[in-house]
């Protein structure tokens, strides 16, 4: 079923990019801005995670920090990093339970093409200090990207 705004957010445990377990929990007391893309190294993935790493400091003065997760292996989101500079952590939901949690499931991943299967659907959700969601964005086309203004708006 959907998450909607006030609905808590559901807790998970992931690899991040360095190998170390980091948790929604870990953030409570802090806005959390919780990113889901398909596949690092693709073109509007790695667009929206730099929109996200230039306006970082935009997201720390509103108390938020920004997570991103996928379903590629934390090896692959260290490079990801790496290469783009990105200054907040990437997280490896390789066992597909988040995106599941989150009912974020992109069933095909540039079909016809390379028929990836059970990737994340693009989405973003603000999750507030208490752990509640405030916003919510499900993309249909992984080719479109969230509305940045609308999350800003929502965290100030």
């Amino acid at each position: 079923m959907a998450l909607k705004v006030g609905d808590k957010a559901p807790d998970f445990q992931l690899i991040n990019q360095d190998g170390e377990t980091v948790s929604l929990s870990n953030y409570k007391g802090s806005n959390v801005v919780v990113l889901f893309f398909p596949a690092a190294n693709t073109g509007v993935c790695t667009k929206e995670m730099c929109t996200f790493r230039d306006d970082l400091k935009i997201f720390e003065k509103l108390n938020a920090q920004v997570l991103g997760i996928s379903v590629d292996m934390h090896y692959s989101l260290k490079m990801f990093q790496e290469k783009n500079n990105y200054n907040f952590p990437l997280l490896s939901d390789f066992n597909r339970k988040v995106i599941n949690d989150y009912d974020v499931v992109l069933d095909v991943f540039a079909p016809g093409k390379f028929d990836y299967q059970k990737v994340a659907k693009r989405a973003a959700f603000v999750v507030d200090k208490d752990g509640i969601l405030k916003y919510t964005e499900v993309l249909s086309s992984p080719g479109d990207e969230p509305n940045y203004e609308a999350i800003k708006k929502v965290l100030s």
